[in-house]
């Protein structure tokens, strides 16, 4: 009897941490890591513009085991850089993001795909300049380990993405031959909340 008792207590340990290991973990976005990178057309096709913005946060929920998760992420429109001063104060004026009215980007979204263990898809809504529409994240290159200087898990990925500007009403120079597609590249990077 005593014997089977201890297989009992043994086989409950084991589902309890597998039980446990199918938690949903949650992963705050380090601003530090994470940057929102884009490429617009200039003057349709006579060179390509390249930014990203300075300042997101936001926070992954994941359960790897599930297969399942969400992501909410917000990107300070302000912190819009293409690495040229008057560019940027253009792109932050009312004609094009007019960030007065619409100081944030937020896209809400949920993992809709895997590879194994591994988010390969999300879908979800991107709000933006007032507008919200569904849009596709692209999850390549996902990796997490336990990070040798915070000594806590970190995860990561390239994302990208492809959307047309004016969906959100930004058809600034559309008139002008200015192609709407915007491409999305983004680097991001979270920490595992305590």
């Amino acid at each position: 009897m005593h014997t089977v008792v201890k297989a009992f207590t043994f086989a409950c340990t084991i589902a309890l941490s597998a039980a446990a290991a199918a938690e949903p973990v949650t992963y705050d976005l380090d601003p530090d890591h994470t940057y929102p990178s884009f490429e617009a057309d200039h003057m349709g096709g006579l060179s390509t513009w390249r930014g990203k913005f300075n300042r997101s946060s936001g926070t992954v929920v994941l359960d790897r085991a599930a297969r399942t998760g969400s992501i909410d992420v917000t990107v300070d429109m302000k912190s819009v850089d293409f690495g040229h001063d008057e560019m940027n104060k253009h792109a932050m004026a009312a004609d094009i993001l007019d960030v007065e009215r619409y100081p944030t980007a937020v896209f809400k979204g949920k993992f809709t795909e895997f590879d194994g263990d591994v988010p390969d898809k999300a879908r979800g809504e991107l709000t933006m300049h007032g507008v919200t529409r569904p849009i596709t994240l692209d999850i390549d290159d996902f990796k997490c380990i336990m990070h040798p200087m915070t000594k806590r898990e970190a995860c990561g990925a390239d994302v990208s993405a492809e959307f047309n500007r004016a969906d959100y009403g930004i058809d600034f120079a559309l008139n002008m031959g200015f192609k709407p597609e915007v491409e999305l590249k983004i680097q991001v990077e979270g920490q595992r909340r305590q």
